[in-house]
């Protein structure tokens, strides 16, 4: 479930990334440090989702990989 929870946050952190959430408005001056950093606040956020229960992919995921969620 662990390796199944870990690719729910990449899913995540991607997605956030794709929505725009964390890019760098210049407020800052911009610039790669500010959209490396942004980077890793997407990847904690996604990892929080993940540990308040996600979207479900991480169940899906271990279920396919013949897991029991039950059994968890």
């Amino acid at each position: 479930m662990e390796k199944a929870q870990e690719m729910e946050v990449v899913f995540l952190t991607e997605m956030l990334a794709r929505s725009g959430l964390g890019a760098a408005s210049e407020s800052f001056g911009g610039g790669i440090g500010e959209e490396q950093f942004g980077s890793f606040l997407r990847a904690e956020q996604a990892k929080l989702m993940v540990e308040r229960g996600g979207i479900g992919l991480a169940e899906t995921l271990f279920r396919a990989m013949g897991g029991d969620v039950n059994a968890l």
